[in-house]
């Protein structure tokens, strides 16, 4: 069937710039003062930076401080959206706390969700339960324990939520439900926060 790709851009949360901007200043400070071999420091960097751009919580743990996310906030629409509409759903990320994140917002909406990482046991029970399960619903999956081996063409719609430096990796996510056995048009989403660094990525 047809596959649609499209990027969806999102804002910043104010105190998601306000972070995002203080660890910005705060890398290229720290870039200024490396010696020797900076390719791990650099990479470090630019992973904090791609967390902020994501949620804050992902970079920032130990603060009891509530902090927003204009991604986050803008996948729950774009899937409460899809989901009225009777469509399953697997959302991507190589961020299982953003994963997470993103569940708890369901579950405290009461919809029902799946969810399977590298730490999940007993991966066929949960890909049955999905594939079982009659209504709408969002499957959680990590990139790296769900880009290969896995038939999910109940679902057509695929969230990718953060851009991945190998656009192979990404296209075998996607591989999830558009494949043999899918009757219905698949649409991608990729989440990208304008103005950060995954817009480089």
């Amino acid at each position: 069937p047809p596959k649609t790709e499209v990027t969806l851009y999102c804002d910043f949360a104010d105190d998601q710039k306000a972070v995002y901007d203080q660890a910005l200043v705060a890398a290229r400070d720290e870039m200024e003062t490396l010696e020797g071999s900076r390719s791990f420091h650099i990479l470090r960097l630019i992973l904090r930076l791609r967390q902020i751009a994501c949620h804050p919580r992902l970079a920032i743990k130990e603060s009891r401080r509530q902090f927003g996310s204009g991604k986050t906030e803008e996948v729950f629409h774009a899937a409460m959206e899809i989901l009225s509409e009777g469509h399953k759903i697997l959302i991507f990320s190589q961020f299982t706390r953003h994963l997470q994140l993103i569940q708890d917002l369901f579950l405290r909406h009461k919809i029902p969700t799946f969810y399977l990482d590298g730490r999940t046991t007993d991966r066929a029970a949960v890909v049955h339960a999905f594939k079982a399960y009659e209504g709408p619903c969002p499957f959680f999956i990590s990139l790296k324990a769900g880009g290969t081996g896995l038939n999910l063409s109940e679902a057509s719609y695929v969230f990718l939520l953060d851009p991945w430096w190998n656009p192979a990796v990404e296209n075998q996510a996607i591989d999830r439900c558009h494949r043999l056995g899918q009757h219905q048009p698949v649409t991608v989403y990729r989440f990208i926060t304008r103005g950060s660094i995954e817009e480089k990525v």
